[in-house]
């Protein structure tokens, strides 16, 4: 099984950014270690805006020490870039030209009340720890996520 971690930035990265962070992240995998076996990880940055790590459980399976590694790459990209990528109060979607917002719970909530978002919008389900899940379940209608448990 493959387990997957989605971490969305608080803003887009730019492209000298985005090859900056891809650069530290790949450099990250190739060392990638649990107890001392290596990792088959991946790291990609999605959209400009998501980091998405992924690790193949079939060939090492990742442990505590080796979560802890990646967030702390993670925490070092973010006082590098001023950028964040721990902050879960922050909704991501797709508008109706398919153009992906960021936008805080507030601003989000408003959207629904206003009918500018409505169940079928695409929302980015970060939730997704699987690579099944990442591939068919990450970016889902509001209807399918729970986004619409919260936003009624």
């Amino acid at each position: 099984m493959k387990k997957v971690w989605i971490y969305q930035a608080d803003r887009f990265f730019t492209q000298p950014e985005l090859q900056e962070a891809q650069a530290k992240l790949d450099a990250f995998i190739a060392e990638w270690t649990a107890h001392g076996s290596q990792l088959a990880g991946k790291a990609e940055i999605k959209y400009n805006l998501f980091v998405v790590l992924t690790v193949d459980e079939e060939v090492a399976q990742v442990t505590g020490c080796s979560i802890d590694k990646s967030v702390r790459i993670l925490k070092e990209l973010e006082e590098q870039l001023n950028i964040g990528l721990f902050n879960r109060t922050l909704i991501s979607y797709r508008d109706n030209e398919n153009n992906i917002q960021l936008v805080s719970r507030d601003v989000f909530e408003a959207l629904c009340e206003e009918g500018e978002v409505n169940s079928d919008t695409i929302v980015f389900n970060n939730l997704a720890q699987t690579e099944a899940d990442y591939q068919s379940k990450w970016e889902i209608p509001l209807k399918d996520s729970w986004h619409a448990t919260v936003f009624k």
